[in-house]
Formats: C-alpha cells, sequence, structure tokens
C-alpha cells in the first residue's frame, strides 16, 4: 500500500505561481512512478504530469507544458509539481497518483491522494 497526502494548493491569480507537493509512505520511494491528475467541476478528471520511478522519464499533457515542472525528492519522499503562469484554466483539484509506470490513463493509478484544491482567478 502506498499512501499519498498532497498540499500546497490555494487561491492565485492569474500569471501566478504554485508549488504543490504529495508526501509518500508505505512503500520505498522508488519503487513506483507518480503523477499529477486534476479534476475541474463538471468534467472528467485528466493527467497533468508524470515522472517515471528513476525520476529520469517525465510526461507533461499539452496545455501544461512548458508552464509546470514535475520533479520529486527521494530523501524527502516528496513529489512536487511547480506551476507556473497559471491561468484560470488551470482552475481544479490537483491529485497526487502512484502506479507502476508513467501513468496517463486513470485506469492505469494503483493509488491516489486526496486532492488539494487551485483556483486561479483572472
Amino acid at each position: 500500500q502506498v499512501q499519498l497526502v498532497e498540499s500546497g494548493g490555494g487561491l492565485v491569480q492569474a500569471g501566478g505561481s504554485l508549488r504543490l507537493s504529495c508526501a509518500a509512505s508505505g512503500r520505498a520511494f522508488g519503487s513506483f512512478a507518480m503523477g499529477w491528475f486534476r479534476q475541474a467541476p463538471g468534467k472528467e478528471r485528466e493527467f497533468v504530469a508524470g515522472l517515471s520511478r528513476s525520476g529520469i522519464s517525465t510526461h507533461y499533457a499539452d496545455s501544461v507544458k512548458g508552464r509546470f515542472t514535475i520533479s520529486r525528492d527521494y530523501a524527502k519522499n516528496t513529489m512536487y509539481l511547480r506551476m507556473n503562469s497559471l491561468k484560470p484554466e488551470d482552475t481544479a483539484v490537483y491529485y497526487c497518483a502512484a502506479g507502476d509506470t508513467i501513468m496517463i490513463l486513470t485506469t492505469r493509478v494503483d493509488y491516489w491522494g486526496q486532492g488539494t484544491q487551485v483556483t486561479v482567478s483572472s
């Protein structure tokens, strides 16, 4: 079992920045891939960014490429999502995820965090 706890969400103006954190426990940190998904009101949960077990391979949704950066700190057992140049359309609940490989589909996710709200005002 892997437990995931997100933090760092909040309210920010368009053009601003936020950093989300996801603390993982329960298994060796390098034994699973990790990623971020988000879900806006009335919409399906969608892939945002993914990171391999080694932290070397990354993958981003086209909508966030060049603005968001995913990373993981093996000493702190924590994954991050740095979000720059935020837009109102980035408003959503952001979920941390873990699985065997980089997850683009929600069906490939084995573990979910509880979510953290990000609201971007115009």
